[in-house]
């Protein structure tokens, strides 16, 4: 395949539809834009598409909890389009307020109902909305997003991305399947401790494990609160003049070439 197609799928409240469309486009892929209510139209046209993403913003107003509603639409309305696209070999990404869609889905667990999430997203520790740069480690070698990423710096932009697990068993399982995909890190890039949450603000939120991105088992169905799409270039990243410990391909654009390469590779 010389370029597969990306769905991006937007709702009332996506502000980020336009910003990651484009970064898969420069990545390579053929992305379309489409409202969530054109796909419930039309359910079996995701078969069309190789990749599909939950861009960022505020889905719904985020009314009840961030990503719910959206949520609600997708597991309730195209849960067996999803399942089906997923099951299938194609690739799933949920970026800020699409990750905490895809996490109430279902779709990063297997989890059938809500009841059954090993996990959630919730408010930030400290109370309000964050916007800032982090330092990040890759923890999973399953996903094809992060394949040759160790580390990254991106922008995280969000009100409700605390990781909380619903025990230290759930925690240790996600572990354990390989699915604690990114974690926050210290600005020279070293994990804490495996037990051990790092102070604000190299961790932005208080999420516990320092988690910023889950996988599904597989590591096609991928979902991180930082926003990969607002560093696809250089003078994206606010140290951009000095350039120097700048990598040559930005770490954004990166994941979106993994993402457009594991259907070119072949």
């Amino acid at each position: 395949m010389a370029q597969p197609h990306v769905l991006v799928l937007r709702s009332p409240g996506t502000n980020c539809d336009e910003e990651t469309a484009f970064a898969f486009e420069a990545a390579g892929g053929k992305a379309t834009r489409r409202h969530v209510r054109w796909l419930l139209e039309n359910p079996h046209a995701l078969r069309e598409y190789q990749i599909f993403c939950l861009p960022g913003g505020f889905s719904y107003g985020d009314d009840i909890s961030a990503g719910i509603v959206w949520a609600n639409q997708l597991r309730q309305r195209l849960g067996d389009a999803l399942h089906e696209f997923r099951d299938s070999g194609s690739l799933m990404l949920g970026i800020c307020n699409g990750f905490q869609a895809l996490i109430q889905t279902g779709l990063l667990f297997h989890a059938a109902r809500r009841s059954e999430l090993p996990a959630t997203l919730t408010w930030n520790h400290q109370g309000r909305y964050e916007d800032r740069w982090v330092r990040l480690r890759a923890g999973s070698t399953a996903s094809p997003f992060l394949e040759g990423l160790e580390t990254l710096s991106l922008p995280i932009a969000h009100a409700e991305g605390r990781f909380v697990p619903r025990d230290t068993a759930a925690l240790n399982e996600l572990k354990r399947n390989g699915q604690v995909a990114l974690r926050y890190a210290l600005p020279n890039s070293e994990p804490a401790p495996d037990q051990e949450t790092l102070p604000y603000p190299h961790n932005p939120n208080g999420s516990v494990g320092n988690v910023a991105g889950l996988c599904d088992p597989s590591g096609r169905v991928f979902g991180l609160m930082p926003h990969p799409e607002r560093y696809i270039h250089a003078t994206h990243h606010p140290q951009w003049t000095r350039r120097s410990g700048l990598p040559e391909v930005p770490d954004g654009l990166r994941i979106f070439q993994n993402a457009v390469r594991f259907f070119t590779a072949a």
